[in-house]
């Protein structure tokens, strides 16, 4: 090569070599630009640093925003995190918090770990419009409605209150008491409480209130208080450090034993796997609900990363246990890294407030973000599958998920169950529910569930109060002996309830406290005394106290073990000695009626036996006393007898219906109890008409003086009571059943107290065997012999109404009888009537005179000895006749002879054919002279 063109190719390499070097570097600073262009966005971070939930919240913060932005490397922003610890104060809160939003103008903070600081930390948000995402703050004070730049990225406590009252309601206990924490945490939950419990008819008698920084001796004496009720279920609500401590004391205690059982929150439960074995073998059958965390394959593969990422930064803690808080705390960023994102936040930083007045504090100084708002509404649509399940905010918190129901058995703890919103308790969460939990093992290595309460152990008795009635002692009867200061109670109230506390699967010591003043006499009525068993003065109340609407407000009833319904009494009208006695089964009508029946049937045997019958002929007045003799003897000898409604009738009310005591605004008698007056005044009595009486005694005294008389006509009261007075003057007065029901006796408990379903179980036991029996009768209250009246079914006399039936079958019968029979006789004398020469009135005289004479061919008058007779053909001459009295000619057969002289009369030949007697054939004759022939003239 020529060595000027060498030159010249130097020169030109020289020349474009920096051309060259530009190519070659172009890429490699375009891709620096373009991840310089990344938007760093200030985010706070404030936590208990040296708390397990600090540390792991912290970690699982980091590893979201390591493990989100590789997975997408495309996004324009940059959490930049800004730690701070609030060193476990509020006011440590506030200062970092304050500081993050001053000096760092961050666009977010995460945590902190309490409520109780969130509370003050929310108020800087809202004034900032940054979001405050708490993983876990569940404290049900925190509301996003008040703070509408809170953001709860876990749940609140409200929400497992359903899953805690379906595990009560479960086993059936009535009596609850919940322990909590003396602060937000454990306020905030108990309304919620309250109301679940309400709603299952679950009571809480006491509330056990734990100081946060309660010591040793604190714990000990509350459970102490514990120790001396009756329930033995209990709600602990605590932190898990102070949870710790409690269930150790309890267990020394003596309360971790059978009988007992104990329910967490998950503010427990959630860290069970991270508590110390020790501890873990003093909870030992505790039950525990907690979020439901869907074991995934994701989830584990994070789970051993973090483990490891953990014990590299935190060497000196061994085996950490990662919760449901930490997956919270990973997803909630990861949550706020999207919004981030979607909402194109920058630090373009804060709008200072300016003060004219020139007063503004450190705490005013801070100015409020531009981003906020935008910030605010992208994170609230967040919704995504997280590691903890579906993560999605609704109404600023999170959706409430399933939770598991767990039991502390050995080692660890043991799913059990699940709780779902539509379906309950659950044994899987599968479409095939089985409705019930698994195998349980509760305190004392016992699997049989606690029936919730016990008698405490501390020597106290159950305190039954009892009345103090002098006027009704078969009931109820105090006698107090002043010499050696003891009472005795006895009374037919009192042996059913000692019959039926005997009957219990378990023993309940207990003893009778008289509801009396210092001087032995009563201390109010009986709404007072049931109201003492609401105030705690007495734990039951046993006697003769009604079943009322109004006392159910504030005790609980077992069942009645008396006849229920009030009843009255009325003084009756011995009618044994009544003249006209005999007529009061029937009443006039009837009477008049069944007279008038029986001379018409008298008449129509008459007519029908007269002709046939000796005893119906006769001169006319013998025939006619013939007739009346026959009605009465079938009214007063027939065989239908009223002997039974006559003795039923003996004693008879002077007053049946309460209707005709308000009518006649007469004055009636109540026993001197407050809800017997109302319920007559209810009826439609006139105050000024009730007369209160005090015993039997008194009770007799103004029935005898009687209405208007200062006394009274009428008395209402409860059965048991009306027995007792019938038993004492059963002859004088009966009772009748009023249109008024009540629920009888029974024995009262403070509401929802669990022994009231098993007093209840055993009195049916007592009520529906023979021992009640026997108490009756020891008491005098077995049945009265004395006849009961109920108004509405027993009239005073049978009316016309009663036997309408029967007249009409007679009437049919008598008339078909008298039809059948004229048509028979005027069919044999048809030729009476048909003959046309004679006048009616002629026809009318002449049938009445066949009708009454003797119906020859009747049975009546055939003879035995001459029915069978026959002729012979040699001299024997038959004679045929028809007598005037006849339908139907008579032949008859006479033996010829030459002496023999024939009648001309052919009743002759009758007489002698029928065997006639001569007064029976001069009978006939007679009839036969009287009798027109058909040519109308009369036979001599």
């Amino acid at each position: 090569m020529p060595k000027k063109l060498k030159h010249l190719n130097v020169h030109a390499f020289l020349l474009s070599f920096p051309q060259i070097l530009w190519v070659l570097i172009l890429p490699s600073q375009i891709v620096s630009a373009q991840k310089n262009t990344t938007i760093p966005v200030n985010v706070g971070v404030v936590l208990d640093m040296d708390t397990w939930i600090g540390k792991m919240g912290l970690s699982c913060i980091s590893m979201a925003l390591s493990d989100f932005y590789s997975s997408h490397s495309d996004y324009k922003t940059r959490i930049v995190l800004n730690s701070r610890d609030s060193k476990k104060d509020v006011v440590g809160a506030a200062a970092a918090a304050l500081d993050l939003l001053k000096n760092t103008e961050v666009q977010a903070i995460m945590g902190p770990v309490s409520s109780v600081q969130a509370e003050f930390i929310n108020d800087l948000g809202d004034k900032a419009h940054v979001p405050i995402i708490s993983f876990s703050a569940t404290s049900t004070f925190l509301s996003p409605l008040s703070s509408p730049y809170f953001i709860r990225a876990t749940q609140n406590d409200s929400s497992q209150v359903k899953a805690i009252s379906s595990i009560v309601k479960a086993f059936g206990w009535r009596e609850v008491v919940p322990i909590y924490v003396d602060n937000q945490l454990g306020e905030g939950i108990l309304p919620f409480l309250t109301d679940a419990f309400d709603k299952i008819n679950t009571r809480i008698p006491y509330r056990s209130v734990i100081p946060s920084l309660a010591t040793d001796e604190q714990i000990v004496a509350e459970l102490h208080k514990l120790m001396t009720i009756q329930t033995r279920v209990f709600i602990v609500h605590l932190l898990p450090s102070l949870g710790s401590r409690l269930f150790a004391k309890a267990k020394q205690l003596g309360m971790m034993a059978a009988g007992y059982a104990w329910i967490c929150t998950d503010a427990i439960t959630d860290e069970l796997n991270s508590i110390d074995p020790s501890i873990i073998d003093t909870m030992q059958g505790v039950l525990g609900v907690r979020p439901h965390v869907p074991n995934t394959a994701e989830l584990q593969s994070f789970i051993k990363r973090w483990k490891l990422k953990f014990q590299h930064s935190n060497p000196d803690i061994v085996n950490p246990q990662l919760n449901v808080f930490g997956l919270w705390a990973y997803d909630s960023t990861t949550a706020l890294a999207m919004a981030i994102e979607e909402a194109g936040v920058s630090n373009i930083g804060f709008d200072q407030m300016s003060d004219i007045s020139g007063n503004t504090t450190d705490l005013e100084s801070f100015g409020v973000s531009r981003n906020g708002p935008k910030l605010l509404q992208a994170m609230l649509g967040t919704a995504f599958q997280g590691l903890s399940g579906d993560f999605i905010i609704v109404d600023g918190q999170l959706e409430s998920p399933v939770y598991d129901i767990v039991n502390v058995i050995g080692n660890g703890i043991k799913e059990i169950g699940f709780w779902t919103a539509d379906k309950g308790i659950v044994r899987q969460i599968n479409p095939i529910t089985i409705k019930k939990l698994g195998t349980i093992l509760w305190p004392g290595d016992t699997a049989t569930p606690p029936k919730g309460w016990a008698i405490p152990k501390n020597g106290k008795k159950l305190r039954v109060g009892v009345p103090v009635n002098a006027r009704f002692s078969q009931l109820v009867k105090v006698t107090r002996n002043s010499q050696t200061n003891t009472t005795m109670v006895e009374g037919y109230c009192i042996d059913i309830f000692d019959a039926v506390m005997a009957l219990l699967p378990y023993a309940v010591p207990y003893e009778y406290v008289p509801f009396a003043t210092s001087d032995g006499m009563s201390a109010g009525n009986y709404d007072d005394l049931a109201y003492q068993v609401y105030l705690g003065n007495f734990d039951a109340v046993a006697g003769d106290i009604a079943i009322t609407a109004n006392r159910s407000l504030y005790v609980d009833f077992s069942l009645a073990y008396t006849e229920s319904g009030i009843a009255m009494i009325v003084p009756t009208d011995n009618q044994s000695r009544n003249t006209w006695i005999f007529l009061k089964p029937l009443t006039w009508d009837l009477w008049l009626t069944s007279f008038l029946a029986f001379i018409a049937i008298g008449l129509l045997i008459w007519v029908l036996e007269h002709r046939i019958n000796d005893e119906f002929k006769g001169p006319p007045w013998h025939q006619i006393g013939m007739i009346l003799w026959f009605s009465f003897s079938t009214m007063f000898f027939a065989h239908t007898s009223l002997t039974t409604s006559l003795t039923v009738q003996q004693l008879q009310p002077t007053i049946r219906s309460v209707d005709e005591l308000i009518k006649t605004r007469a004055y009636v008698g109540y026993q001197n109890v407050s809800f017997l007056s109302k319920i007559l005044l209810q009826m439609g009595f006139d105050e000024s008409r009730l007369v209160a009486y005090h015993s039997p005694e008194e009770l007799n005294d103004l029935f005898t003086k009687g209405s208007g008389n200062g006394g009274i006509a009428a008395v209402f009261d409860e059965i048991p009571y009306m027995k007792l007075i019938l038993g004492t003057y059963c002859s004088k007065y009966t009772m009748v059943q009023a249109a008024y029901k009540t629920d009888g006796f029974g024995f009262a408990f403070p509401i929802g107290s669990p022994l009231a379903p098993d007093v209840s179980r055993a009195i049916l036991n007592v009520t529906q065997g023979s021992q009640i029996l026997e108490i009756e009768k020891k008491w005098h209250l077995e049945t009265s012999s004395c006849q009961d009246f109920n108004t509405s079914s027993t009239p005073g006399s049978l009316d016309i109404g009663s036997f309408r039936g029967l007249f009409l079958i007679m009437g049919i019968v008598a008339i078909s009888a008298f039809i059948i029979h004229w048509t028979m006789f005027l069919y044999e004398h048809w030729n009476v009537v048909t003959n046309y020469s004679s006048s009616t009135w002629d026809k009318i005289i002449g049938l009445s005179r066949c009708f009454d004479c003797k119906d020859a061919p009747s049975h009546t008058y055939r003879k035995p000895d001459m029915r069978g007779e026959k002729t012979t053909p040699g001299g024997d001459k038959e004679v045929s006749f028809r007598p005037h009295c006849s339908g139907s000619p008579v032949t008859i057969s006479l033996q010829a002879s030459p002496h023999t002289i024939v009648p001309s009369n052919p009743s002759f030949s009758s007489r002698m054919e029928h065997n006639l007697t001569i007064s029976e054939e001069r009978e006939i004759l007679s009839c036969e002279s009287e009798s027109p022939n058909q040519e109308g003239n009369t036979p001599q």
